[in-house]
């Protein structure tokens, strides 16, 4: 990260409370070059990585903006709180996935399942609520969930053939699948997706 004094964070702060799109960039890079590098050095999967490091950006423009960070000078003290809540927090998903999933080597002599009227019922619903909430979604978020996740084209093509740079892509592209989760989640009754 940038050694940048308080002040001068404490304005590049105020300047992205006021939706200054160049502050944010400025954050973003060096968000880029320290949190990067840390995060790498506790993760191994570099998808992993990205997908944190913008998280971590969403994170701290959006406290920002809405004016949880009291001290904006003190910036990069409530980055790094954020970064190890962050790391924290994905440890420990990995630990419950461990504790929780079964040994592999043990499950092929399980028979195939086939699946249950209800299992099947649960995954249409799933399907169909995504079809809907992609069709209400605007037309570039769809595009771009539908290229990467669906059609699987790689990030360097829908760049190209979009006219956008890698930090655009990577930013709408976290934003339009937080914006699909949360979609998904408010369209589902109860306010609960069924997890199978």
């Amino acid at each position: 990260m940038e050694n940048r004094s308080p002040t001068e964070w404490a304005e590049i702060v105020d300047r992205i409370k006021a939706g200054d799109q160049d502050a944010a960039a400025i954050l973003y890079k060096d968000l880029e070059s320290g949190a990067r590098f840390f995060l790498r050095r506790r993760l191994n999967n570099a998808a992993d990585v990205e997908d944190k490091l913008h998280d971590l950006f969403l994170i701290i423009v959006e406290a920002i903006r809405s004016g949880e960070l009291r001290e904006p000078n003190r910036l990069m003290g409530f980055v790094r709180t954020i970064l190890y809540r962050q790391l924290n927090l994905e440890i420990s998903l990995i630990i419950r996935k461990r504790e929780t999933s079964a040994d592999v080597a043990s499950l092929h002599f399980l028979p195939a399942m086939e699946p249950t009227p209800e299992d099947t019922m649960a995954s249409r619903q799933k399907i169909e609520i995504m079809r809907q909430v992609l069709g209400e979604m605007r037309q570039k978020d769809r595009e771009i969930l539908i290229r990467f996740y669906l059609e699987e084209q790689s990030p360097e093509r829908i760049q190209r053939e979009m006219g956008l740079s890698k930090r655009q892509f990577d930013l709408l592209k976290t934003r339009a699948k937080a914006r699909l989760q949360d979609a998904v989640h408010n369209t589902v009754t109860g306010g609960a997706i069924i997890q199978k």
